[in-house]
């Protein structure tokens, strides 16, 4: 029996508006934060992130909210 994996789903969110190394750390920090996100990896170059997280947890759209509520635009 598989625990922790079937509810696993995996995002990949365009971000507009970073700019350096400071404004990834800062998304990645906020996807971390949130209750249901498994991990997360913030592309500074082609300006997206990549988030695992639990469907049963966190909805695509409570991530693009913390996209915009970290001060950037969810593309």
């Amino acid at each position: 029996m598989m625990f922790g994996k079937k509810n696993r789903q995996e995002i990949k969110i365009g971000i507009n508006g970073m700019h350096c190394a400071m404004c990834s750390s800062r998304m990645q920090k906020a996807f971390m934060a949130a209750k249901g996100v498994l991990s997360a990896e913030v592309d500074l170059e082609n300006k997206c992130a990549t988030v695992s997280y639990d469907e049963n947890k966190i909805t695509v759209a409570d991530l693009k909210n913390i996209v915009t509520e970290t001060g950037y635009e969810p593309v």
